[in-house]
């Protein structure tokens, strides 16, 4: 209050100075026009200054001098009358600046009383030398803009978020949406999304860090986010929804919702490599609705996964070693559903890329074990694995398959790792839904065949314990198809290595094998074709190694064939045996009932 009081009396004592200089030059004029034609053209000397200040009062009254001639001729009261109005001209646009300046340190003084106490003292100070430094300085000062202090939103899980999802609101939704869009399935699977989306929209990316959560989280764990949170009725009303969908639809949202993943996690992988590429990023919002919406479409319609793998498997952008956790996730929610699906899609989408470089990742290994040792330990999973060991028309696990799992369970001793124990654990149950079908069936034929051709060749290589297990294999084949001897007798020579090691092992076993045949004909016609073979090659063979190794097939051969001999005369002297036990006996029951007649007769017993 005291600066501006000390600013108006500056303002109005300037006002007195200068009308006081007015009139004192308005009189020095007067006088001087009367002495011109007295003093014989003496002129009085006047200052530039006061001059320069009374030509602009003169110039802005010159247009009322005309109406007032005999005021002109003296020169005295015309120049009065200008000088006082420009004064009060002046006078009132001062007080206009003083009105401002005051209304604006009003406002001032009423926004720092409001809560800004940012302005200190040293401020105000320098205000007031600035409301003293000329006419309307402090004015054009801007006045600081309060800044308001931001209002932090609270923390919500995604915990907190799913509780508030009410099953009755949710299913009203959903009849709703239903209704109105009954032949349009995409936009109602959008309208679906958009519900869970809108339930999350309160839950930050740093409550639910999703790439950190699927690169730590063991598959014990992962299979259960989010889901976890979900309450059982609003994820039944949820399903049984979802169930009512067609197949293609269900497709169409499941690549939606994937592409909406994978297009985050290009971001994140773009701002970790410090790139200015913009990269379009899913809402926040939707983050934790799209694995939401995502899992209750694998678990409840897991087939749908399947129908995807050729996109999936074709498709560069769906493959990739950051992409594995969340192809992962996908068919572990599929195998919550069907686990016949989740070992299916395993088999063709995660077991290949252990043949690749990814075997020599450590991590990808331990999570591509995890998926399928979580399969295989469910329960009755082993019956129920291999019930479906065809599915679609297809081998559950095909030949392919069990060669690499062969290979990745029998490693030559300098190959093993800590993982090989763990395939040692999960091939007795793999192998036997790769071999099993109806025995005897067409397509068990053809499966055979596949079969045999793999271990043909797995059998011929150096490893002792894959060369053994791979002879199983091929035995396996001969004593289920009993064309695969045939399929033998074609690669014979050209598999020298592999069919000794096979024929070794049935004369060694062959009580065990011979058993499991259904019939021996063709074992004999083939050990005689290879005598044969033998012989011949034999005769025209100069290298020593091929000739050793012809000797020792040549003598298997031959030991085989005197055990089937041998085995061909035990049955018809068994046969023989048993024919003549069978005569006597009729026999001996024909004399005990002539005997059993005489008795009676001696008794007089009536007849029998």
């Amino acid at each position: 209050m005291d600066e501006n009081s000390a600013l108006i009396a500056q303002l109005l004592m300037e006002d007195e100075i200068e009308m006081r200089n007015r009139n004192g030059n308005a009189n020095a004029n007067g006088s001087v026009s009367g002495k011109d034609q007295n003093d014989g053209g003496w002129k009085t000397v006047s200052y530039s200054k006061r001059n320069k200040k009374q030509q602009p009062s003169k110039v802005s009254n010159s247009s009322e001098s005309s109406s007032s001639d005999h005021q002109r001729s003296n020169g005295v009261g015309g120049e009065k009358a200008d000088v006082f109005r420009s004064i009060e001209k002046k006078s009132e646009d001062r007080r206009r600046r003083i009105e401002e300046e005051w209304r604006k340190r009003e406002e001032e003084e009423s926004g720092e009383r409001d809560g800004s106490k940012r302005h200190s003292d040293e401020d105000d100070g320098e205000s007031e030398d600035g409301g003293h430094g000329g006419d309307g300085g402090g004015a054009g000062e801007e006045v600081k803009k309060v800044k308001k202090p931001k209002v932090k939103k609270p923390k919500v899980t995604v915990a907190e978020a799913a509780a508030k999802i009410d099953a009755g609101d949710l299913g009203a939704f959903l009849v709703d949406i239903t209704a109105s869009y009954e032949t349009q399935q995409d936009i109602l699977l959008m309208r679906f999304a958009d519900y869970y989306g809108r339930s999350f929209s309160s839950v930050s990316s740093a409550q639910f860090p999703w790439l950190k959560i699927f690169k730590e989280s063991p598959v014990s764990k992962l299979i259960d986010i989010p889901l976890a949170h979900i309450s059982q009725d609003v994820y039944k009303a949820s399903v049984d929804w979802l169930g009512q969908r067609s197949f293609e639809a269900l497709g169409s949202f499941v690549l939606w919702s994937l592409d909406s993943i994978f297009a985050d996690l290009a971001s994140h992988q773009e701002v970790a490599k410090g790139s200015k590429k913009v990269v379009q990023r899913s809402p926040s919002k939707s983050r934790v609705a799209l694995f939401v919406v995502l899992a209750m479409t694998l678990r409840r319609k897991p087939d749908v996964l399947i129908d995807l793998l050729p996109i999936i498997s074709e498709n560069p952008k769906y493959q990739g070693q950051e992409k594995l956790p969340v192809t992962g996730w996908m068919i572990a929610q599929a195998s919550q559903g069907d686990l016949v699906v989740g070992l299916y899609t395993w088999i063709r989408v995660l077991f290949p890329m252990l043949s690749g470089k990814s075997s020599s990742n450590p991590q990808s290994r331990d999570l591509i074990l995890q998926l399928v040792e979580r399969i295989l330990s469910s329960p009755k999973a082993r019956t129920i694995l291999l019930n479906g060991a065809v599915k679609k028309g297809e081998r559950l696990v095909p030949p392919s398959a069990l060669e690499l799992l062969m290979r990745l369970t029998f490693p030559v001793p300098s190959a093993r790792v800590k993982a090989t124990e763990r395939f040692e654990a999960v091939y007795p149950t793999l192998k036997e839904v790769a071999l099993a079908g109806s025995s005897g069936s067409k397509a068990m034929k053809q499966v055979t065949q596949q079969i045999l051709n793999i271990a043909v060749k797995v059998t011929g290589e150096g490893s002792s314990e894959l060369s053994r297990e791979a002879s199983d294999i091929f035995i396996w084949c001969l004593t289920q198809n009993p064309n695969s001897y045939k399929q033998w007798d074609m690669f014979y020579l050209d598999n020298l290595e592999a069919s000794v090691t096979v024929l070794r092992r049935l004369s060694d076993e062959w009580k065990d094998h011979s058993v499991k045949h259904s019939s021996l004909d063709p074992v004999r016609e083939t050990l005689k074709s290879f005598r044969q073979k033998n012989g011949k090659a034999l005769a025209e063979e100069e290298n020593a190694g091929d000739c050793a190794s012809l000797k020792e097939a040549d003598k298997y051969c031959k030991a085989i064939l005197g055990r089937l001999s041998r085995g061909h005369g035990c049955i018809r002297s068994l046969f023989i045996v048993s024919a003549a036990l069978a005569a006597g006996a009729v026999i001996i029951s024909q004399k005990e009932y002539w005997d059993l007649q005489k008795l009676s007769a001696m008794l007089n017993l009536p007849p029998s």
